[in-house]
């Protein structure tokens, strides 16, 4: 009996040490996941930062090419022209927020993952803390079950009989009546 009490008991200890482990693995994985996610983010800013400077090139490429044509057409720059220029580089400047904006938005879902990856981790450890818990209590509550106990009957009937009875006589072998 003593044996498998202690059978019950290191079982309990393994479901219990498991739980824990499981969380503490479950949020590394969920740190892990967080730093992709950051390290996408950064990425994703880098990735705009070039984009935004091959758009600056390339506006600062069209406004010299419309000056260069409004000059060789013998046309002046006052007037319409500069209206023409500054329309383009009115819509260059858009053009160059929309990919600021639009890469903004990528990074704030990425860092928003990269949150949510950890606040999983730490709902990980809370749970298997529960989880161990639980495991613990149930474990040792099955190494002494009440209802595994001996039930009443069976224990009158391991204990030795002793009854008296009233108004009778008492005959007992090893005084010599028989």
């Amino acid at each position: 009996m003593c044996t498998l009490a202690l059978l019950g008991l290191a079982g309990t200890a393994l479901s219990v040490g498991g739980a824990l482990v499981e969380g503490q693995q479950s949020k590394q994985m969920a740190d892990y996941q967080a730093k992709v996610y950051e390290q996408q983010a950064q990425a994703e800013a880098q990735s705009a930062a070039f984009e935004q400077g091959q758009e600056r090139r390339k506006q600062d490429l069209l406004q010299a090419q419309a000056r260069a044509q409004a000059g060789a057409s013998g046309v002046g720059i006052a007037g319409s022209p500069t209206e023409v220029l500054a329309a383009n580089a009115r819509q260059g400047q858009m053009e160059l927020g929309a990919i600021q904006y639009s890469s903004q938005l990528r990074q704030n879902n990425l860092n928003t993952q990269a949150a949510i990856s950890r606040f999983q981790g730490k709902q990980a450890v809370t749970s298997s803390i529960f989880n161990a818990g639980g495991a613990l209590v149930g474990g040792l509550s099955k190494i002494y079950d009440p209802t595994k106990a001996l039930a009443p009957s069976a224990t009158a009937a391991t204990l030795p009989r002793r009854s008296v009875i009233f108004g009778g006589p008492v005959r007992a072998p090893w005084a010599g009546n028989t």
